[in-house]
């Protein structure tokens, strides 16, 4: 489409855009004063190196992979929403203070890696001018508050949890009772059962409805699971009760803050997340003591406080502009690796909204990666055909982008494709998911973040974006045990480590089967060592065996919980079937032989397993 006619149907549009949503804005001038001064401080020796990395993660700033003098910021993203606005905002900052890309991470969060640190308060004042904050994005406080991306245009959701993530998200940012947690905590809130990762956090909410009362009136709330999370040891989170009205949600939220502060290990940080606690205080005795704390704080709390919890101020109560009717389009068709571009972008990137006529249009990238000409390209995309003005990160690392008119769809394309922005394989395998791993990572053992975009590369070119049957299954990666690259919740996840082949160490991966998100997670179940150099043969090669063994319209996900749960074939019928299997493919050469198969993606230099001290607490 031409710059004309693009604008003519910008104009055009302007009628549909809906109006704009509340204010919101998350940062403080003064926080941005006040890091400055804390960074002249440290640097005449006035603060010691732990206070004042217990201050910089406090608000948002991690120390990057062995230099001190650089930082990772990471920019806070309430329910992963973010205008065109902010957007280009980013890019800006990213090429005066960073390396002019920015990363989306697997919590909705924005970062931007190696900026010096003395320029890290100028990074917070030019976020703080577009509305978006730093603060608490890091450090033992309350993380992001997480909701799903179709939240507000899912088919099966209740209602709209957005409103509801975002009035937690402002009432818990600043406030004084989780300042100083024992470690950091979670809450994720998702729009159905099948969305959102709501049993991996300390906190997840799946909205939900009741009937109430003779007339069958329907009261809005949640089915709320406490004690989930992903790491060196991982727990599925446990449901509290039936159902929580919405009026309570609050009180349940900080009675279960509450707890954890006063009751969470402080000594032992490898144990002291709220998931330990839960674990070794057990579930009945745990939920008990919410429930308790929970009837304290609906008693103790004040009417002013409540107040500050205002769902109605959160909400958008906006008459959604009625879109064209869109007649049968390509993407219902079945599409090839060598179907045109277009068509196999809309099969694997869009999906139809509950709204008549929208769709949600997701920016496929490489393992979250996004250059700064990027945004701006992608920021006036937004502006000329999303009716909502703003896109959604996703834990995909992609971006979502909601409310785009089908009669639309192949301009939005089109604009994409200037920027390269235009890949397929969104919602497929093929976009699988990476840490940032040793690119910048202090705990890091490998480059998971190079590895997901070889992967990434490898089913593209192979047209694995386009086979229906892989399309539920995932790939997810992280460059050590602690799970930022989420892989316990994969179909195929992977967790980096070392290992010594012959006298030569290698970077290798081990490999989990069968984990799930949604309200019925699961987490995966450990497979075998796989060297990273084979970890992409190896995935093709389960895919193969699948595709002998597999029952009739069986899709990939569905025969890997068959196989982890032993109701596999005769031939193929449980994990170490697998594992015998995959034992040739994961042989590697002598190093004499080849060199490179002991070397780490993105590395031409002899491999060591060197890391540093975690920025993961404060």
């Amino acid at each position: 489409m031409s710059r004309s006619r693009a604008a003519t149907a910008a104009n055009s549009r302007q009628k549909d855009v809906l109006p704009p949503k509340p204010n919101r804005r998350w940062g403080r001038e003064e926080e941005t004063e006040f890091f400055a001064k804390k960074v002249k401080l440290f640097r005449q020796g006035k603060i010691s190196e732990d206070d004042f990395r217990r201050y910089r993660l406090q608000h948002g700033a991690y120390g990057s992979r062995l230099h001190a003098d650089y930082s990772m910021v990471r920019i806070k993203v309430p329910s992963g929403e973010i205008n065109a606005d902010q957007l280009e905002k980013i890019a800006t900052l990213s090429e005066a203070f960073s390396i002019g890309s920015a990363h989306v991470s697997t919590r909705q969060n924005i970062q931007l890696h190696w900026v010096q640190l003395e320029d890290v308060s100028e990074v917070m004042r030019g976020l703080v001018e577009s509305g978006l904050t730093t603060r608490e994005a890091c450090g033992n406080t309350v993380r992001n508050v997480m909701c799903s991306h179709f939240a507000g245009v899912c088919p099966d959701e209740a209602f709209d949890a957005t409103p509801y993530s975002m009035a937690i998200a402002k009432f818990l940012l600043r406030n004084p009772m989780c300042q100083n947690l024992p470690r950091k905590f979670k809450i994720n809130f998702s729009c159905c059962e099948k969305h959102g990762l709501v049993r991996v956090a300390d906190i997840g909410l799946v909205p939900a409805v009741k009937e109430e009362g003779e007339n069958g009136a329907k009261a809005r709330g949640f089915k709320i699971y406490l004690g989930g999370g992903l790491g060196a040891a991982s727990f599925i989170g446990h449901l509290l009760e039936d159902f929580t009205p919405e009026d309570r949600v609050l009180a349940t939220c900080m009675a279960t803050v509450r707890l954890f502060d006063r009751h969470g290990n402080r000594e032992n940080m490898a144990r002291n997340r709220m998931r330990y606690l839960v674990h070794e205080t057990g579930w009945e005795k745990f939920q008990k003591m919410v429930l308790k704390e929970r009837a304290a704080v609906e008693m103790t709390t004040s009417l002013a406080t409540a107040a500050t919890y205002d769902v109605k101020s959160q909400e958008d109560n906006r008459q959604i502009p009625k879109a064209p009717r869109v007649t049968r389009l390509p993407m219902f068709d079945k599409v090839t690796k060598d179907s045109p571009a277009f068509e196999r972008w809309l099969h694997s990137n869009t999906a139809s909204q509950k709204q008549e006529g929208y769709f949600t249009v997701f920016v496929t990238l490489g393992a979250g990666d996004i250059t700064a000409s990027q945004l701006r390209v992608l920021a006036s995309a937004i502006r000329d055909f999303s009716a909502e003005g703003a896109a959604r990160n996703t834990p995909q690392q992609n971006f979502a982008i909601r409310f785009i008119h089908g009669t639309d769809l192949r301009d939005f394309y089109d604009r994409l494709a200037t920027a390269g922005l235009a890949n397929p394989g969104a919602l497929t395998i093929a976009s699988s998911v990476g840490c940032s791993g040793t690119t910048s990572c202090n705990l890091a053992i490998t480059n998971s973040h190079r590895l997901a975009k070889e992967v990434q590369r490898k089913f593209l070119e192979l047209g694995l974006d386009t086979d229906d049957d892989l399309r539920d299954a995932t790939i997810k990666i992280s460059g050590c045990p602690n799970s930022c690259g989420q892989h316990e919740i994969a179909t195929i996840g992977f967790f980096g480590g070392a290992s010594r082949i012959g006298n030569t160490m290698s970077p290798t991966y081990t490999m989990l089967f069968g984990g799930s998100a949604g309200e019925q997670g699961e987490l995966g179940k450990a497979v075998m060592r796989v060297p990273a150099k084979r970890v992409i043969d190896v995935i093709l090669k389960v895919i193969e065996m699948y595709k002998r063994e597999r029952m009739q319209d069986e899709t990939l996900h569905q025969w890997v919980v068959k196989v982890v749960k032993g109701q596999g074939t005769e031939t193929m019928r449980n994990i170490e079937d697998i594992k015998n299997a995959l034992v040739p493919v994961v042989q590697l050469p002598s190093v004499e032989q080849d060199p490179d198969a002991y070397c780490d993606y993105g590395s031409d230099v002899k491999f060591t397993a060197k890391t540093a001290r975690g920025e993961c607490a404060a």
